[in-house]
């Protein structure tokens, strides 16, 4: 019956119809409930069930686990800092919403932490798929092509990576800044050489840094101050960080950070979806992870021998990969289909390449604690190049087999 209904409707959008206009809209919805009706044929097509929008849906499928610990983990955050302040309950409209529904702030009660964190990460995805979503419906209307399904990840990807209190007219305008400036300008989804969420947060902590940075925008908590494990290691050592939050807090996630990066476990439960549904790169992840743990026994070797007085140094290997957003980004960042090397070599170069600069800004700038973001960006502008050397030496040696 609904596909009687859309096709009844199909002439008004398709073709010279009188809301011809809104074709791209028509289109999106269509192919949201149903498969494509033009499909390719001839035998030099590669056939497959999937299409772009399936591909994308299965990328946010594997970000839900990270989801779940987001809103868990903001709202634990809180609601410790609550209890440990003497505070009566959360404020604003947080807190009246919280009183009405009969939820106190208490830490040991999953539900309470879960509905806290919920109101700090669902307004913050809400304002960036509304946002986001109409600059690519914008953009779709105005050169009459289809609205790319891109978005669904970028949406959700990039309010994982904010800070749980940041303000939201700065969501809005880190993400209108990261799909206007990093993707639409470039053509739209396909084209854009830099991440779309990446590139949006950048923009905000270079252009908001009080709001993304610092020890006081971790828990959504006024007054409150926390800072991350790599904030602590790079400000007192290695000894401050152990004093504060255990091994196992940072893998399970209850930790400062950004709403979605602090579980490394969330993190790997995505990976293993992607992995086994094709969808992502395990050369990629390996050798992102291999570049960082071996240049982060490198920096942690010249720690044990006191060649240097940085106690950023002191950071083990293991402890790297479970703070701050290296597991994050080294799934759902790096691998990134269209920012990322496409050629296998190249993703292995291109993956030690991220991993060494992550821990190369981590440890060797104290001022600067977490290097993911920026090491994934400076991936993305070498991976053409990466691609191109690697295209050419494979021509090369075709060309002495021929001869």
């Amino acid at each position: 019956m609904l596909r009687r209904i859309l096709d009844k409707f199909a002439p008004l959008f398709e073709g010279k119809g009188k809301f011809s206009f809104l074709y791209p809209l028509w289109e999106a919805g269509d192919t949201f409930l149903y498969t494509p009706k033009h499909l390719t044929d001839g035998k030099v097509h590669v056939r497959d069930a999937i299409d772009f929008k399936r591909m994308m849906m299965t990328v946010v499928v594997a970000l839900f686990p990270c989801v779940f610990m987001a809103m868990y983990n903001v709202g634990l955050q809180a609601n410790s800092a609550i209890v440990a302040m003497g505070l009566s309950g959360a404020d604003g409209w947080r807190g009246v919403l919280l009183q009405q529904w009969g939820i106190e702030c208490d830490p040991k009660n999953f539900w309470a932490c879960f509905v806290h964190g919920g109101l700090y990460f669902l307004p913050a995805y809400a304002v960036c798929m509304a946002v986001g979503g109409t600059w690519d419906v914008v953009f779709a209307l105005v050169r009459q092509h289809e609205v790319n399904e891109g978005f669904f990840v970028t949406g959700l990807l990039f309010p994982l990576t904010l800070p749980p209190a940041i303000p939201l007219w700065q969501v809005a305008l880190g993400i209108s800044f990261g799909v206007v400036i990093g993707k639409e300008i470039f053509g739209g989804t396909g084209r854009n050489f830099l991440n779309p969420a990446l590139t949006a947060r950048a923009f905000l902590f270079f252009n908001n840094a009080e709001d993304i940075s610092g020890d006081a925008v971790w828990t959504a908590v006024d007054g409150f101050s926390g800072a991350t494990p790599l904030g602590m290691v790079a400000a007192d050592g290695m000894e401050a960080v152990e004093k504060s939050v255990t091994l196992s807090q940072c893998y399970i996630g209850t930790i400062q950070g950004s709403m979605g990066e602090t579980s490394v476990i969330a993190c790997l439960i995505g990976a293993a979806f992607l992995i086994l549904s094709g969808m992502g790169s395990w050369r990629i992840m390996l050798s992102m992870l291999m570049g960082a743990m071996a240049m982060s026994t490198l920096l942690y070797v010249c720690s044990v021998n006191e060649w240097t007085s940085n106690p950023a140094f002191e950071m083990p290997p293991h402890w790297h990969l479970a703070v701050g957003g290296l597991a994050f980004g080294l799934v759902f960042m790096a691998t990134d289909p269209v920012s990322a090397a496409m050629t296998n070599v190249g993703q292995w170069i291109y993956g030690i390449l991220i991993g060494v600069t992550v821990l190369l800004v981590r440890v060797v700038n104290p001022a600067f604690p977490e290097g993911t973001m920026l090491a994934i960006l400076l991936g993305n502008v070498f991976a053409p190049l990466i691609d191109y050397y690697v295209v050419r030496a494979n021509i090369r040696r075709r060309a002495l087999r021929s001869a």
